[in-house]
């Protein structure tokens, strides 16, 4: 176990000292996800940090953060490998210019590592001085079931297999991370594979202490004012609810507005980097900024 993850408390400081602000929750199930060498799967809302977790893990080890970013009709080709074909043209007509091809060598030649385009699951296979490296797999329910089917074969046993080229198997099982937006239901057999955790919006006092480590230039009065209102807003009916990160987006542009305090003006000017839809913008045209500023300032207690 690396020193930054001894313990639970341990683990909660390393990830602090990286920006991220967790709880003790979050914290326990990452020390035993690195303790007991089980992917994480991490489910919840868009913008709560579930990506930045990856990415503080990797910081606070040393290691290298290896991305797989999920799409609708992502394979396991894609996942894994592919063979440089421009390379490969250019070899063969090289070959063909000289008159002396041999097909058999020139196969083993156009099917070796020279021309192989390592992608992110087998990035992550191959050995490294730092250590096994963190797999960020991000938003697997975009994917379809034949590739978590895939996955969870290749992360049982840690290893992909290349026809023309053999299997490789990790040395060490790299630190996997999924994620999930939960679009649809993730199968079962891959979540019984992993430690689950739901990721959920931070109440206020850690959304403050959030706010304070990403954006510390920011005055503490206007944090707690931002913070306030993305919760208040939180309780609307609304079609896209702000996650930390637009709270985070939201107190940058303020601060490039030089803004001192919320008003319904500023709030009305600002809407585009809180809220994603226009429906939703549309909800809070009028008073309605007004009266969530109002309460959202009435519930602030003294700083």
């Amino acid at each position: 176990m690396s020193a930054p993850f001894s313990d639970i408390d341990a683990t909660q400081a390393s990830l602090s000292q990286q920006d991220y602000i967790c709880g003790r929750d979050l914290a326990t199930v990452v020390f035993l996800s690195l303790r007991l060498g089980r992917p994480l799967f991490l489910e919840g809302e868009a913008g709560v940090g579930k990506t930045e977790i990856a990415k503080a893990i990797a910081s606070a080890l040393g290691r290298r953060l290896i991305r797989l970013q999920c799409y609708e009709g992502l394979d396991a080709a894609s996942a894994v490998y592919e063979w440089n074909f421009a390379a490969q043209m250019v070899a063969i007509r090289a070959v063909e210019a000289e008159g002396n091809a041999d097909k058999d060598v020139l196969q083993q030649q156009l099917f070796s590592s020279d021309y192989l385009i390592e992608r992110p699951l087998l990035q992550a296979m191959r050995p490294d001085a730092a250590g096994p490296p963190v797999l960020l797999i991000d938003e697997l329910d975009r994917t379809d079931e034949p590739f978590e089917a895939f996955l969870l074969e290749a992360l049982s046993d840690y290893q992909v297999t290349i026809p023309e080229l053999g299997t490789i198997k990790a040395p060490e099982p790299p630190i996997v991370i999924l994620t999930s937006n939960r679009t649809r239901e993730v199968h079962d057999a891959l979540k019984r594979r992993c430690l689950y955790h739901w990721v959920d919006y931070p109440n206020f006092d850690r959304e403050v202490q959030i706010l304070n480590a990403r954006v510390p230039e920011a005055a503490e009065a206007l944090s707690r004012e931002v913070v306030a209102f993305v919760q208040k807003l939180r309780t609307e009916d609304l079609f896209k609810k702000p996650g930390v990160a637009e709270t985070i987006d939201w107190a940058k542009c303020l601060l490039a507005l030089d803004v001192i305090n919320l008003s319904p003006d500023v709030i009305a000017d600002t809407l585009g980097a809180i809220l994603k839809y226009q429906d939703d913008i549309q909800k809070l045209q009028g008073s309605e900024a007004k009266r969530l500023l109002d309460e959202a300032k009435a519930e602030l207690a003294p700083v």
